[in-house]
């Protein structure tokens, strides 16, 4: 028996439904080599389903056949036997395909366009509009971090950064399936914390999300049902709590307790414990925690050049619910009783109003009169102009060349 914190294996509160997005029976794939021969099985009568607004997750050690089960789904293999359904339909769908965003094991993007021109290129393969293509770059760009490196080629980014702008070109069509495999894969730790809030926020808003990764801890935060493969076949399938419980074990968690109090509790277990092994420790945190807690500190004070912290997931991701809230707030804010002044805020705005001048104001409503430079003008063409003296010397000068 322990004295720690709770049991931290919770599943996560998604909005699940009994529709069955993704269906796959007795999935079989053996690759063959140049004369037909198999060469390997690598998926072998796999059987699973996946619900709206879940997150499943594939686990497995290398080779294990996760990949290829991927490349089924999205119909870019055939299977040797076996039925898969995507939202009723064949993977190769073209509708079906539609309605899915994949960011791939590794990062195939073009290296010569910067961040904004990816994400055009990609959203201008599913149609939508400049207006839409120029909106959702923006929110996308400001949620993975990379919103102040809009115009770097991608060519020239790190793998985090390369990491990033695939996960934003795999959700700019908005899909209802997202499936990610090696999501976290060269991301920091705090791009991995923002990707986990991001598949968690994803899902609250009914989206199916598929993750393959070999970060158990990422798996274990986020996902609501996993399967374990090995050698093809699944070995173990089940909930999070179903699978890492432990019956035989009992954790307690309790403030800190007197020295005297303490003893007396373990003295009243130690009666009825007649084997194993009675424990007491402090809780600890986990090493994430700490890390972003220390940077998150540390960004207060100081900058970087590199990826920055995401913004909130993007308006369009996060529906129209949440939109629809905040608008229904402000209407509510506006439709709101003016409250009557109080004492103190008149005594404010009636010594910053400033006083109104009667005299000057009535000189304003007047009929303007005539400008003086224009009077002072006319008077001086009216009076003769004297030209005696310019004669007098205009006949000297006159003279004095005869």
């Amino acid at each position: 028996m322990t004295f720690t914190e709770t049991n931290p294996q919770s599943s996560i509160a998604n909005p699940q439904s009994a529709e069955v997005v993704v269906s796959v029976r007795g999935l079989t794939k053996v690759f063959k080599d140049f004369w037909n021969r198999p060469k390997a099985r690598a998926v072998d009568g796999v059987d699973f389903e996946v619900r709206r607004g879940e997150i499943f997750g594939l686990l497995g050690p290398n080779g294990s056949g996760k990949s290829t089960t991927i490349k089924l789904l999205l119909g870019l293999l055939n299977p040797t036997k076996g039925h898969i359904e995507m939202f009723g339909h064949s993977p190769r769908h073209v509708q079906t395909k539609a309605r899915i965003g994949y960011l791939p094991e590794e990062s195939y993007l073009y290296r010569y366009l910067n961040s904004r021109e990816t994400l055009d290129f990609f959203g201008n393969l599913f149609h939508l509009s400049k207006e839409d293509r120029n909106t959702r770059t923006d929110q996308l760009l400001d949620m993975v971090g990379l919103g102040k490196t809009q115009t770097r080629a991608v060519g020239e980014f790190s793998k985090g950064m390369q990491r990033r702008i695939g996960l934003a070109q795999a959700l700019i069509n908005d899909p209802d399936l997202v499936i990610l495999d090696e999501p976290t894969a060269g991301l920091d730790p705090i791009g991995c914390r923002e990707v986990k809030d991001l598949i968690v926020a994803l899902a609250r808003r009914g989206k199916t999300v598929i993750l393959s990764s070999h970060l158990l801890s990422d798996v274990e935060d986020v996902c609501d049902r996993v399967v374990i493969y090995y050698g093809g076949k699944i070995q173990a399938a089940g909930t999070l709590n179903e699978l890492l419980a432990k019956p035989d074990s009992l954790r307690i968690t309790t403030p800190v307790l007197p020295r005297e109090t303490l003893e007396r509790v373990l003295a009243l277990i130690r009666k009825d414990i007649t084997t194993g092994e009675v424990r007491v420790d402090n809780p600890t945190q986990n090493l994430e925690s700490y890390f972003l807690d220390v940077v998150n500190k540390a960004r207060a004070a100081n900058e970087t050049s590199g990826a920055q912290s995401g913004a909130r997931v993007a308006e369009y991701l996060r529906g129209g619910a949440e939109a629809k809230s905040t608008t229904e707030k402000i209407l509510e804010k506006l439709s709101l009783p003016t409250a009557a002044p109080t004492v103190a805020t008149k005594l404010v705005t009636e010594s910053s109003a400033p006083k109104v001048d009667d005299g000057k104001l009535s000189a304003l409503t007047q009929p303007t009169a005539p400008a003086p430079e224009k009077s002072v003008a006319k008077t001086e063409a009216a009076k003769p102009v004297d030209l005696s003296k310019a004669d007098e010397k205009l006949s000297s000068l006159l003279g004095k060349q005869k």
